[in-house]
């Protein structure tokens, strides 16, 4: 059983906290106790070892950089930007750090074709520690004209969201409201002309439809929860989940106790929440579809909460893996549990490579 995780913010990781994912999750905890880092971020979840060691074979990486307007702590700051030129400028690094890591670790591939994902999953299924990863854009921001997206296509980009919560020059976002600008509906063309991945999530739902009606190549959403859950405008309704599945997407469930209890708050504690949550929100998915071909994994770990957020018997990324123990408490087939886990984006990514 293949496990793919469809959101992890891993060049905010390295470039924004510092942080080296080479070198294990707990070894990071150990470096950063007692740092503001952790007060503002989280206890870390992401490392190397925990990545190979946990069967995650599949990641797609994100390039996040917030606004500057939004940006609300020393990290983000670090990382915001002002116009589109800033943008542009601050993703490329983010991008270049991606490059690096894999020029760094032989057992992490960037995904750029069908041939690299499956060299990947061959060398999993021999045994071999590999990584691969999909890089995708978390707002489109740093695409300053349609012309771009080739650049980003060449250098490896494989999946662009429009917007993220604050709202983008594309897109309103889910904490601003609104459909697509004319910029927006220009860009999708470009997109699909490179079978970009379209990456539907932090979209407002205005946005959310029209983009799903105008947009004919592959879509996702890479995380988020149901709203029957969390009725909040970063959730999907049931009639975008079952608007998805139509179009042969998927979509990637958040383990955030947030995102999965309403009203979550540090105070209760990691205990309220537990992998039969998680689980749940999964089942969800499955029942408004009439399958399980259509909801994944998507963690967003360390994307601004770590550990001491997430439901009890999760500690670090390695621990994915025991979603599939939840499910099976709940009936799931075999065959099921593992589509749930990493099939599913498979077949997707398989048709976006």
């Amino acid at each position: 059983m293949h496990i793919v995780d469809a959101h992890e913010d891993i060049a905010w990781d390295i470039l924004a906290l510092g942080r080296d994912l080479l070198r294990s999750a707990w070894e990071t905890r150990r470096l950063e106790e007692d740092s503001p880092v952790v007060t503002s971020n989280g206890r870390c979840m992401l490392g190397l070892p925990e990545w190979l060691d946990g069967g995650v074979t599949v990641v797609i990486g994100s390039l996040f950089l917030p606004p500057r307007h939004s940006a609300d702590n020393e990290w983000s700051r670090r990382q915001a930007y002002a116009d589109a030129d800033e943008a542009h400028r601050i993703g490329m690094t983010h991008l270049d750090a991606y490059h690096r890591l894999a020029e760094r670790a032989e057992a992490i591939t960037l995904l750029q074709s069908q041939t690299d994902l499956e060299a990947v999953l061959a060398a999993r299924e021999q045994g071999l520690p590999r990584l691969g990863i999909v890089v995708s854009m978390e707002g489109a921001d740093p695409i300053r004209e349609p012309g771009e997206v080739e650049e980003w296509f060449a250098r490896g980009v494989r999946g662009v969201g429009l917007t993220w919560a604050a709202g983008s020059r594309y897109a309103g976002g889910n904490n601003a409201p609104g459909p697509l600008s004319d910029a927006g509906r220009t860009l999708l063309p470009a997109l699909a002309q490179f079978n970009m991945l379209l990456d539907l999530a932090h979209m407002a739902e205005e946005a959310f439809w029209e983009a799903l009606e105008r947009y004919d190549g592959p879509v996702a959403v890479t995380h988020a929860n149901p709203r029957a859950f969390v009725p909040t405008p970063r959730q999907l309704s049931d009639p975008m989940i079952r608007a998805l599945a139509e179009r042969d997407g998927v979509m990637g469930i958040v383990p955030y106790n947030r995102f999965l209890k309403p009203g979550w708050s540090p105070s209760d504690g990691k205990e309220a929440a537990t992998l039969q949550d998680v689980a749940a929100a999964i089942d969800h998915v499955c029942q408004v579809v009439g399958d399980a071909a259509h909801v994944g994994l998507g963690s967003d770990f360390d994307g601004g909460f770590g550990a001491e957020a997430t439901p009890a018997g999760l500690e670090t990324v390695a621990d994915l893996g025991r979603i599939a123990a939840a499910l099976e408490e709940r009936g799931y087939a075999e065959a099921d549990i593992a589509a749930v886990m990493g099939g599913n984006w498979l077949r997707l990514l398989r048709r976006v490579l």
